[in-house]
């Protein structure tokens, strides 16, 4: 689904100031795997969703997805097949905007010609796929979304996001903003919709626990490479104690981010 061959990407090459952000990086993920990305600030887990999005051009090496190069293709065309969710709960719908209209627009994604008003058959499907998140969101459609919670957006902005059936799923540290209630509740709608549309899915995450315990393989970046790719019985057994040791055994040095190892 995605091959990535020999990528780096360099900021302000030949300038005191040049940065290697990913250096000679492959990666290759099958359809339908769903891969959990940690490590520490700085590792290039956000420049390397920025590569597979399109909104960073690599400077070197190419990128496939579904076996077509795209190396250099535009955001907005890959977009087409590709969702994305980040980190801030507001950044995924219009505040200003309906329910409805918000799913009104995702439902649209692609098309040329926007739809000027919701006919009774869209408000009942927009309806219906709402009440599946079982928030009772299903009788708040005419209000605008900044009614909501950050925990409630960041469900609908997944609900919107599968609704356009991406074959690619991109999540950018998704629940960080969130509580943990509301943290856990997204990682549940996360799971069941990855699960039912057999989405391949990369989500870089903070949490070492939820590293581990979602998806069938984990990998972990450092300098912007991959120093650890674990699946199968191997991810099944992992545990943080584990994966704390291999990067000690591969680093040569004690594993030391807080943010990452206080997380559960």
């Amino acid at each position: 689904m995605i091959e990535l061959r020999n990528i780096s990407k360099i900021f302000n090459p030949g300038t005191p100031g040049e940065k290697i952000v990913i250096e000679n990086l492959n990666l290759r993920v099958e359809p339908g795997d769903f891969l959990t990305i940690i490590g520490s600030n700085g590792a290039g887990k956000t420049t390397l969703f920025n590569l597979i999005s399109g909104s960073l051009a690599p400077s070197s090496g190419e990128i496939l997805i579904k076996g077509r190069p795209v190396t250099f293709e535009p955001e907005y065309r890959r977009a087409a097949h590709m969702g994305r969710i980040f980190q801030d709960p507001l950044a995924g719908t219009a505040s200003n905007m309906t329910l409805e209209d918000n799913m009104m627009i995702t439902s649209k994604k692609g098309f040329k010609w926007p739809v000027i008003s919701l006919n009774r058959s869209m408000k009942k499907r927009f309806r219906d796929q709402v009440q599946g998140l079982n928030m009772g969101l299903e009788n708040r459609m005419k209000e605008n979304v900044s009614s909501l919670s950050g925990g409630q957006r960041q469900a609908l902005t997944l609900l919107m996001t599968v609704s356009s059936n991406p074959d690619i799923l991109l999540l950018d540290e998704h629940t960080a903003a969130l509580d943990p209630r509301n943290a856990a509740m997204v990682m549940d709608q996360t799971t069941r919709f990855v699960t039912r549309q057999k989405l391949t899915t990369l989500m870089v995450t903070h949490n070492m626990g939820h590293a581990i315990e979602f998806g069938n393989r984990l990998i972990m970046m450092d300098g912007g490479r991959i120093i650890i790719d674990v699946q199968g019985d191997e991810k099944k057994e992992l545990t943080k104690e584990k994966l704390i040791q291999m990067f000690s055994d591969i680093k040569k040095q004690e594993f030391e981010t807080d943010e990452v190892l206080l997380s559960d």
